[in-house]
Parts: structure tokens; sequence; C-alpha cells
């Protein structure tokens, strides 16, 4: 009886040890290489120098102009004007513009300012796939209408719009930033 019940666990032993589970699996591949990312730039891309933040007549002239715009193409927008740390200096919603586009359109020029480039670039980034860029800072804006002003080459600020497909904000932003150059 001793010999049957050895036998048995024997067997029994031989069946688990020799399973899939108990044996040994090559080691995994090595995951593909990640791809580039678009290479290493000699310089540093958006390198825009600050330069002393946009004041309150100068933000009305930004104002002026896209809201002259606005009206000529019969677009109802919300238009912000941002220093360069993304603060607030002038805003104005146009008679009728959507609610919603008030935040939206101070975090486009919040965005445009302390990123030192058109919000479009975010949309763009999401666009191909990176949505990293979410990750950044909870208040970034990846939408077009979004424009850093420059004058002399140096950051001033930005202004953002909002009430229109993200085309027609940043028709109506980019008549406005071009009061600056």
């Amino acid at each position: 009886m001793r010999s049957i019940v050895s036998m048995s666990l024997a067997a029994c032993a031989m069946a688990v040890l020799s399973s899939p589970s108990f044996a040994q699996t090559p080691a995994p591949a090595a995951p593909p290489a990640q791809p580039a990312a678009g290479g290493t730039p000699d310089a540093i891309p958006f390198d825009i120098p600050y330069g002393q933040s946009i004041g309150l007549e100068r933000a009305k002239q930004v104002m002026a102009a896209a809201e002259a715009e606005a009206k000529r193409r019969n677009w109802k927008m919300n238009i912000a004007v941002v220093d360069t740390n993304g603060e607030l200096v002038h805003f104005e919603r146009m008679e009728g513009a959507q609610i919603a586009g008030v935040g939206i359109s101070q975090g486009k020029a919040r965005t445009a300012a302390r990123y030192r480039r058109e919000s479009r670039a975010f949309y763009n980034a999401y666009e191909t796939g990176h949505a990293y860029t979410g990750t950044l800072d909870p208040t970034l804006v990846a939408s077009p209408g979004g424009f850093p002003l420059v004058e002399a080459g140096k950051l001033i600020g930005a202004v953002g719009c909002s009430g229109g497909t993200g085309d027609q904000d940043a028709a109506i932003c980019k008549v406005g930033a071009e009061v600056v150059k």
C-alpha cells in the first residue's frame, strides 16, 4: 500500500513540476526604443525675453483693434489682455458673446503669456497625440485664440479671444497682437 501511495505522490509531483506554470519562460524582449521627439534643437524654442508688462493704455489699443475686427466680421467675442505673468489687465465681453468664453479667453491669454507662444501650439500637440501637455499646468488652455504680445522683440503680455471657433478666435487675436509689433 505504501508503494502505491509513494508512486501516486511521485506522479503528482512530476505532473505539477512539468506543468507550464513551473516551466522556465524566456525573458521578455526589450521594449522598442521610444520614437525621436523631433530631434534636439540647437536653441530653446519660444525663448522670447520678457519686457516691461503691458499697461492699461496699450492694452486698450490692443482691445480696440481686436474689437473692431470682431465687429467688422459680426463675431461676438470675449477679449482678454494680460500682462507677462498672465494676470488680467483689460477685458471686454461684447454684447451677446457666450458667457463660457469669459474664462476661456482669459485662459488662452494666460497660456500665451506664460508659455511665450500661441495657445494653438498646445492644441496642435494634443491633435498629434501628445496629451502630456495637459499635465504641465491645470490652467493651460490648449485651443487656438491666444497670442503673445511681443514689442521690440520682448514679451509684454498676451491677448486671448473666445466666442467663435478656434480659428475665428485666433483671427481676432492676431489683429490685436499686430498692434504692438
